[in-house]
This record gives C-alpha cells, sequence and structure tokens, in this order.
C-alpha cells in the first residue's frame, strides 16, 4: 500500500482505509476528492454574477419610486408656473380693460368692460385657488421624494455590503480553487497516463463520481448488480475492475 495521507479523504472513504487498498485507486480517489471539491468550487463562482444581478434586482423598485416621485414634483412644479403665467396674463388683461374703460366715452362698452373685468377678476380667484392647491400639492410630493431617496440609499447600503461581501467571496472561492488545480496537477502527474485518461473519460460521461465503492454486489454510482467474476475482482484487488454496466472504477467499499 502506498504511503498516503488519508485525512485528505472524506470520512466514508478514510475508513475505508482499514484494511489494504489498491494504491492505483487509493490514488485514483485523492483525485476525485480534488476534483468534487474543484467542482463545488467552479459552482461558487458561478453563482456570484447571478447573485450580485438579484442584490442589484433589490434597487429596481427603490430607483422606480424616486423616479417617479421626482417625476410627480416636477409635474406640480410645472402646473405652478403655468397656473402662475395664467393669472399674470389675465391681470395684464384686466389692466388693459380698465385703461379702455377709463378712455371710452360710451355708457354701453363702459358697462361691457367693467363686466369683462369682473369675469377676468374671477377666473383669477379660481386660479389662486388651484395655485394654492398645488402648493399645498407641492409639499407632499416634495416629501414622497424625500423619503423614496432616503429609501433608496438605505437600500444601497445594503446592496453594496451584498456585493463587496460576494467579491470577497470569489476571492476566496478562486483562491481555494487555484490551490485545488494546483494540487490535482501535482497528484495526477504521479499516476499512470492510461489510467488517468480512463478516469477522465469517465469523469466527463459519468459525472463528479468515476470511483465509487462495490456495495455487496451493487455498483455504488449506477446501483446495478454486477456480476460474480467482477466482485470477485474487486475483492482481489489485484487490478482496476470496472462496473460492466456503466464503465466506473470499483473498490471494495
Amino acid at each position: 500500500m502506498t504511503n498516503l495521507n488519508t485525512s485528505y479523504l472524506p470520512s466514508p472513504i478514510r475508513s475505508s482505509y482499514l484494511d489494504t487498498m489498491l494504491p492505483e485507486v487509493e490514488s485514483l480517489l485523492i483525485v476525485q476528492d480534488r476534483d468534487q471539491k474543484i467542482l463545488i468550487q467552479r459552482r461558487e463562482l458561478e453563482r456570484v454574477p447571478r447573485d450580485k444581478a438579484s442584490a442589484e434586482d433589490k434597487l429596481s423598485n427603490d430607483k422606480s419610486a424616486v423616479s417617479c416621485a421626482k417625476e410627480a414634483y416636477q409635474e406640480n412644479q410645472v402646473a405652478i408656473k403655468n397656473t402662475e403665467l395664467d393669472i399674470a396674463t389675465r391681470r395684464d388683461t384686466i389692466a388693459k380693460l380698465k385703461t379702455q374703460q377709463f378712455e371710452t366715452k360710451k355708457n354701453e362698452e363702459y358697462t361691457s368692460l367693467g363686466k369683462d373685468v369682473e369675469r377676468y377678476a374671477e377666473m383669477i380667484d379660481e386660479l389662486e385657488t388651484q395655485e394654492l392647491e398645488l402648493m399645498e400639492q407641492a409639499d407632499e410630493l416634495k416629501e414622497k421624494h424625500t423619503q423614496a431617496i432616503a429609501a433608496l440609499e438605505v437600500t444601497q447600503k445594503e446592496v453594496d455590503q451584498d456585493i463587496a461581501h460576494l467579491e470577497v467571496k470569489a476571492n476566496e472561492c478562486q483562491g481555494r480553487l487555484d490551490e485545488l488545480l494546483s494540487e490535482r496537477s501535482e497528484l495526477i502527474a504521479k499516476v499512470d497516463d492510461n489510467l488517468i485518461t480512463l478516469y477522465e473519460r469517465l469523469l466527463k460521461t459519468k459525472g463528479n463520481d468515476p470511483v465509487v465503492p462495490l456495495k455487496g454486489s451493487q455498483c455504488g454510482g449506477c446501483h446495478m448488480k454486477v456480476t460474480p467474476s467482477t466482485v470477485a475482482s474487486v475483492l482481489a484487488e489485484k487490478g482496476i475492475t470496472q462496473c460492466e454496466n456503466c464503465g466506473r472504477i470499483l473498490y471494495q467499499s
């Protein structure tokens, strides 16, 4: 048996070393352990961009609220200015009408102009009432805009923290992945090329468990029953034995 540090292996596999195991299988199990851990780190790294996008999505509602509140306030301000212009226009008209009254010498024309002055004065009263209502709305709309901005700032801080955490996580995962890849390179360099070729082919076709235990007379990978000769070959531990159903490499559990 090779001198193997079994602390790298998961406990269920580590316990199997109470008995002698084929050295080639031992080496492949350690490589497989690294590959499983590499897969975990890669999956974690793949999740980071998605998690960042999810974090940034939290801002969408708050940004929309700020935009709507700003738009409502701006529309209100435009309405106030338009009302002020309408009032100013009607005051100018009243001034012109009064000038015409002063200049006319006809009673009927004077009376008609006076009625026009009264009508425009009533319009101004209505517009001034409308202006007051708009100004009251302006205070409410401005407050809603301020509150929406404050809510966005709170959410932005939370999202910034989430993204910072995800960046730290990504760096840690990348560092661990680099370590595992380096370890894997060192490990496979010590294994027979043909055996590694077989292992990597199984890794592509069978997933992350190309080396599995024989459980009684069943393959630990496909769970199909193997032949008695396959069982005997695994127990003999004289060479690499594969499941005749799925092709995985078997070892005695």
